[in-house]
């Protein structure tokens, strides 16, 4: 089985799929698909410009109840020609490459399960995310309602350094500030004119202030603005990166950010979310999925632990719509978002064992 996802793993990182290029995640999904019907799901998308999200479903076998619902996605970080520079290699352990690691190991693993997976099983449903990257923008709307309706939701999110499952994570917002201001000649006659420029450094001070003395990290990722050194600036925008620990420090933080005015006469600020993960607290029912896990993970002779995530994932959804969540059940490796990225050969054949015991379980199923 753990042959036959390195095999999968290797045909997938050889087919470029980075977020927003249509044209290359369409290449990779169709790959998937054929292998998702190869391992005996039904396929469906849901479509979008920017990309189409993947659903597969595996009918029930002599278990009844509601369904699992695994969750991942097929965009990486990564541009089209980066093989070249960063070729697959496989170095003892290590397999090398872009988007080994996150999370194309993680699609490899479950299809070798399921296609191993021979008896009673529930009802198992995969969404695979096409802008999982930068927030699931389009997403969103799909992961809840697909949530809404399962007993349980498996991240295949790389796991904990070591290999432990995650718990709960952090929130994740993607905001833009957008200041409107009024072009003017910036020598003849400037106070005609209203920088738009100044007025978001001067928005920026406050929003430094709005995150102070709060657990919530506030990063300032992109800014641009204006166009020439001899106009007024009429237009400025920033795009922001929040994190949050708590669900309260979001509101209120979201809330301020939301209520910024102009500080200069006709100017306009504006916030618009370009992605917005809420907060997923660890909770007794994903403490209560983690146990039952790490009980299959023992009858195998894994050892398993868990806890809660700095980083952001579609997990975060159902989790904070309190739906049974464990994320991290992709294979274990390292370097995520970095040239480094790696994904274990070994660790490969232990989430396939696992996960194909999970699948054969009842009782994850809730049944």
């Amino acid at each position: 089985m753990s042959s036959t996802a390195v095999a999968a793993l290797h045909r997938y990182t050889h087919v470029e799929s980075p977020t927003g290029d249509p044209r290359a995640l369409a290449e990779l999904a169709e790959l998937l698909e054929s292998d998702a019907a190869a391992a005996g799901f039904g396929t469906a998308r849901e479509t979008h410009p920017t990309g189409d999200h993947l659903i597969w479903t595996l009918p029930a076998r002599e278990v009844v109840g509601a369904p699992i619902l695994f969750l991942t996605h097929y965009d990486t970080v990564w541009p089209v020609g980066t093989l070249a520079s960063m070729p697959w290699t496989v170095d003892g352990d290590a397999i090398r490459g872009p988007g080994v690691y996150d999370t194309k190991a993680g699609i490899a693993a479950l299809l070798a399960a399921v296609a191993a997976v021979d008896g009673p099983h529930p009802e198992i449903r995969v969404v695979v995310v096409a802008d999982e990257e930068i927030g699931s923008p389009t997403a969103t709307g799909l992961v809840e309602s697909e949530a809404r309706r399962a007993s349980v939701v498996l991240g295949l999110e790389p796991p904990h350094p070591g290999g432990d499952l995650k718990t709960g994570r952090r929130g994740s917002t993607r905001g833009r500030i957008t200041v409107t201001g009024v072009e003017a000649h910036a020598a003849l006659d400037p106070l005609a004119g209203v920088n738009a420029i100044d007025e978001l450094v001067d928005q920026l001070l406050r929003v430094r202030e709005i995150g102070a003395g709060r657990p919530v990290l506030v990063n300032t990722g992109t800014i641009a603005g204006g166009g020439r050194t001899n106009v007024v600036a009429g237009r400025a925008h920033a795009d922001l990166g929040l994190r949050f620990a708590d669900p309260e420090d979001e509101r209120v933080v979201l809330g301020d950010l939301a209520a910024l005015r102009p500080i200069r006469p006709r100017a306009t600020v504006d916030l618009r979310l370009l992605s917005h993960r809420p907060t997923w607290q660890p909770s007794a029912a994903g403490d209560e999925l983690l146990a039952r896990i790490a009980a299959v993970a023992a009858g195998i002779g894994q050892t398993l632990g868990g806890g809660p995530a700095d980083g952001a994932a579609d997990t975060n959804t159902t989790g904070a719509l309190g739906r049974p969540t464990v994320d991290g059940l992709a294979p274990p490796g390292g370097g995520a978002h970095a040239r480094t990225e790696w994904v274990s050969l070994s660790g490969i054949a232990e989430r396939v064992a696992l996960l194909t015991a999970l699948l054969t379980r009842r009782g994850l199923s809730g049944t």
